[in-house]
């Protein structure tokens, strides 16, 4: 299914501020659907043609929808856009007539033009029509509440066509929550509420209000309850400044361990403020989840920092007791366990400052290719070099994937440019790394000598290699060839796995 942008940008010559405003109402329409009771579809002409274009659709979710079928894509033309090209001609709401049928469903058919404020703050031109159309086979009295939200989606509809909503969206927030049904309240002009939907009472019952509402001065009430009196005076500037006309940020309130979202929008039909709509959510439960992940994801790194320091004493040891040991294979066993120590510290020491399980690869490849090419004799000059990304990878990848890399780097250095004679060799060591098709492919090649001819790379290969099969097939699934390259040196690819495990 095409989206809006493509449908519009395909179909009509709107432009890019036309295009984004049609994006910005198809983000808090649900609002107006949910107040209204109705479907609404959003059309617009297209070029050349006596003819509408539905870009997009949204349903009520406070009553049954006019549609079973996705309406967007579809055109109309003839007797059945009359509304629609009213709307779009006159630049008014459209009311008239009477119900039509969609299959056997009975429907009330309305269009309201939508507009984009120019820079002056002026209507500008209609540059779309919005269908609200009402399913009538549960039609009924409305009750108290069904009135109010009928009365307020009537004012948002004339912002609507009045270029005033909706209204500019803030940084950071990406949806319009509260939603209708979380909890509702509406204001008068001097900020007194009007109506609380049941569950609005509710909300601020949990912040200790026991009282009704209705007629209270909400702006007062709300910096009055708050525990912090900078957060309540916060909100209430928020509830006076939507009075004012405009759509500030959304707030949270705190009172006796409860949170209620609050989120204000100015009412103002034909440029008239005349109060305002406060939608809440009681929030309390969610931000305690909130708080606990918040509490556990510092006790893990926290316990990442206690590993690394461990690891690091360990590492400490192990350097400590090869300065004491005399014979040269037992030395030279301890310095290889001290660099596998502090290669998994490394990973470790990442994690201890994320606030998640995976790392950020790259630096840690890097840091690690540093410590290895210190590794050779001080004749030799042995160059590391990474190709590519590894880019964020699991803990549990990562701290396998560092050891390998270690070995085969370490193997690389110290086997593949020997000295000769008190003669340095010089070359290179690459890391290339690429993802393809939720695998990552990663080779390390040198320069060196290579392998010697006997070398068999299934049963060859001394502690560190057999670590370095045992750990890519064990614990990364993976697979790894070994061969010499055709020049000179050695080539190792591995490729590891990236879906769940």
């Amino acid at each position: 299914m095409s989206t809006l942008r493509d449908l519009v940008e395909e179909h009509t010559s709107l432009q890019p501020a036309d295009i984004d405003h049609l994006h910005r109402l198809a983000g808090d329409w649900q609002l107006l659907s949910d107040l209204s009771f109705a479907d609404l579809l959003l059309w617009v002409p297209t070029d050349g043609h006596d003819t509408f274009l539905c870009v997009a659709q949204v349903r009520p979710t406070t009553a049954p929808t006019a549609y079973q079928d996705d309406q967007v894509g579809r055109t109309v033309s003839g007797p059945e856009i009359a509304h629609l090209t009213i709307a779009y001609q006159q630049g008014r709401i459209w009311r008239e007539g009477d119900p039509v049928w969609y299959g056997d469903v009975p429907a009330r058919h309305e269009a309201i033009p939508v507009r984009l404020r120019d820079e002056e703050g002026e209507p500008g031109e209609v540059i779309g029509v919005i269908g609200r159309d009402t399913n009538l086979s549960m039609a009924r009295t409305p009750s108290q509440l069904e009135l109010n939200y009928l009365t307020t989606a009537d004012d948002l509809a004339q912002m609507v066509a009045d270029g005033t909503f909706p209204p500019a969206r803030h940084r950071g927030e990406t949806t319009s929550a509260p939603r209708v049904g979380d909890g509702l309240i509406r204001l008068d002009a001097s900020g007194k509420v009007t109506y609380a939907s049941p569950n609005a009472q509710s909300a601020f019952r949990r912040l200790g209000f026991a009282s009704h509402l209705v007629g209270e001065d909400l702006a007062a009430l709300a910096a009055r309850l708050a525990d912090d009196p900078l957060e309540g005076t916060d909100a209430s500037a928020r509830i006076l400044a939507s009075l004012g006309g405009e759509a500030p940020t959304r707030k949270e309130i705190e009172a006796r361990g409860a949170t209620v979202l609050t989120r204000a929008l100015p009412l103002m039909p034909a440029g008239v403020p005349i109060g305002a709509l406060v939608l809440v959510r009681d929030v309390t439960e969610v931000r305690l989840r909130d708080r606990a992940l918040v509490t556990k994801d510092a006790t893990i790194r926290e316990i990442h920092h206690r590993v690394k320091n461990n690891l690091q004493t360990v590492a400490a040891l192990l350097r400590l007791q090869a300065r004491r040991v005399e014979v040269p294979a037992a030395k030279t066993a301890l310095e290889e366990s001290v660099r596998r120590v502090a290669s998994i510290a490394l990973v470790h020491e990442t994690l201890s400052m994320s606030s998640d399980e995976a790392v950020e690869f790259d630096g840690i490849v890097d840091r690690v290719a540093s410590a290895a090419a210190e590794v050779g004799t001080t004749a030799s000059s042995v160059a590391m070099r990474r190709v590519g990304t590894f880019g964020v990878l699991p803990a549990e990848i990562a701290t396998s994937l560092v050891m390998v890399l270690n070995e085969l780097l370490i193997n690389a250095v110290e086997h593949g440019f020997p000295e000769i004679d008190g003669v340095g060799a010089v070359g290179e060591v690459v890391v290339s790394a690429r993802r393809h098709r939720k695998q990552l492919h990663v080779t390390v090649v040198d320069d060196g000598k290579g392998l010697p001819p006997e070398f068999d790379p299934e049963l060859g290969g001394k502690l560190g290699l057999q670590i370095v099969r045992a750990l890519v097939t064990g614990e990364l699934r993976g697979t790894i060839n070994l061969r010499a390259r055709a020049e000179r040196g050695t080539h190792a690819e591995i490729v590891v796995p990236l879906s769940k495990r």
